[in-house]
């Protein structure tokens, strides 16, 4: 359900699943890539966020609010952009990435977020004529190409290795005012409304995604935006908590 106003309040009474824990005596599965986008913007001097619940069926944060993403496809690194990603976002994401991996994260970033919640990042395309990866046929049918001129790049996070599913998240940003297109998406995420950063407590959230939610709330305190010259933070699992690590 889209929601542009306020989280149903019945929410609160439903119960929501443990986080799974991996069995003992398995191996714990390798991170894959993954990429996430914080859509912000301010409405009444409040800073707000859209965000999604995922279905009860999902098996990694089943019932849990998170922001739009999903993992990156091999497709992705292939796919032309409309603008490129700006020097200072490039230089930090190829700290620990190829540059080829880089682009892909930026590309999933925007393509799962318009699979996810109807919204585009783009520009028209310069060369409609070229073809396109086909899970990327939707995006390009509607006359643009992906922009990442105005996204910037803010954490990484990888699971826990006691998790049986794990990713290497990376989490972008970006204002509102640089995204186009109608609120709705595929239905895997749902009541996608826009949350106040004070109600965001009120939510079922993993503990990364409350500790990410905290930076972007530093990020804003101390200026005024997110799109002043940054570190990206690490957020390392100790086992109670997350650590957070300037990359």
């Amino acid at each position: 359900m889209v929601n542009n106003g306020r989280i149903d309040d019945s929410r609160r009474t439903v119960a929501v699943p443990d986080e799974p824990v991996r069995e003992k005596g398995t191996r714990a599965p390798r991170p894959r890539d993954a990429a996430t986008l914080i859509i912000y913007r301010m409405r009444a001097g409040k800073l707000e966020v859209l965000m999604g619940k995922r279905h009860w069926s999902h098996r990694f944060l089943p019932e849990r609010y998170v922001f739009p993403g999903g993992r990156v496809d091999p497709t992705d690194s292939r796919v032309r952009s409309g603008t490129p990603m700006s020097p200072d976002v490039e230089d930090r994401l190829v700290r620990t990435a190829k540059p080829s991996r880089a682009r892909a994260l930026m590309a999933a970033a925007v393509r799962e977020t318009f699979e996810e919640t109807g919204l585009l990042i783009g520009v028209p395309d310069p060369e409609p004529g070229r073809s396109v990866p086909e899970n990327w046929r939707p995006f390009f049918d509607l006359g643009l190409a992906p922009s990442y001129q105005h996204i910037d790049y803010v954490a990484r996070a990888v699971t826990p290795h006691w998790r049986p599913i794990r990713y290497n998240a990376r989490f972008f940003m970006i204002d509102h005012r640089h995204v186009s297109g109608e609120l709705g998406g595929s239905g895997e995420l749902l009541d996608l409304t826009y949350v106040p950063l004070s109600e965001t407590g009120d939510l079922e959230l993993s503990l990364i995604t409350t500790r990410v939610l905290e930076l972007v709330e530093d990020r804003f305190r101390r200026s005024a935006g997110p799109g002043e010259r940054q570190r990206v933070i690490n957020f390392r699992h100790n086992g109670e908590f997350h650590d957070m690590i300037p990359e």
